[in-house]
């Protein structure tokens, strides 16, 4: 992989801006759309700036693309009242409309491997016995301050709020958030982190951050402590 000439990531980024636009046009709620796809207005243009000193893998800016176009069509529809979600109800006789549940799988998924990578190239965990269990705990706790968020949203916005929150009469919403978060985040660790280490090693070792590449970690393993 070079440093910042790959065509996939400049291909997800036009993909999602294309997709953004898309989903603001005539969004059922302009508020909601705004309050779900912010992480993605401002993400974007963070990553782009940030690109040259610190490009991402492949696999991470293929899942924050995909990620981000759930969080559009979340936005655009109100998680509660998206089509597919309502296909997926109405076919298996479910109580609700379950895109919100999914909208929270992805949202431990996807930050699990942002988490990692971020742990693995600036800090001594590569390796470490420690970088899963850490990655899954900052992705619960990411979900925890979420919900807090739509808590504050609620206290602030009344009823307004309620298409934000999508709780759909369950009183247990924000319970059934986070555990689906902490699923999606276990699921990302076992199943990814493999193939996301291969990644991490191909990176070049003028971007790849520190202690992202076989020979950094060589060079410095007098220098700098591993966590085991």
């Amino acid at each position: 992989m070079t440093a910042v000439r790959r065509p996939l990531p400049v291909l997800l980024a036009w993909a999602v801006v294309a997709a953004l636009a898309l989903s603001a046009w005539g969004p059922r709620d302009r508020t909601t759309w705004f309050l779900e796809t912010v992480w993605v207005l401002v993400g974007l243009p963070l990553i782009v700036l940030t690109w040259r000193r610190f490009p991402l893998t492949d696999l991470l800016c293929a899942l924050l693309a995909v990620h981000a176009l759930v969080l559009m069509v979340g936005g655009h529809y109100t998680y509660a009242q998206v089509p597919l979600g309502d296909w997926v109800r109405d076919t298996f006789g479910l109580d609700r409309n379950p895109y919100d549940r999914f909208g929270h799988l992805m949202q431990g998924f996807v930050p699990a491997v942002l988490v990692r990578e971020l742990l693995s190239r600036t800090s001594p965990l590569r390796g470490s016995r420690w970088l899963a269990p850490l990655t899954v705990c900052a992705c619960l706790a990411f979900s925890a301050v979420f919900e807090m968020l739509e808590w504050a949203a609620a206290v602030v916005g009344g009823q307004a709020a309620d298409a934000f929150l999508a709780t759909q009469g369950d009183v247990w919403d924000t319970q059934w958030d986070m555990f689906c978060a902490l699923i999606g985040a276990t699921v990302s660790v076992l199943v990814l982190s493999r193939a996301h280490d291969r990644q991490l090693d191909r990176l070049s070792p003028s971007c790849s951050g520190a202690g992202s590449t076989a020979g950094e970690r060589t060079s410095t393993a007098g220098t700098r402590p591993r966590l085991r």
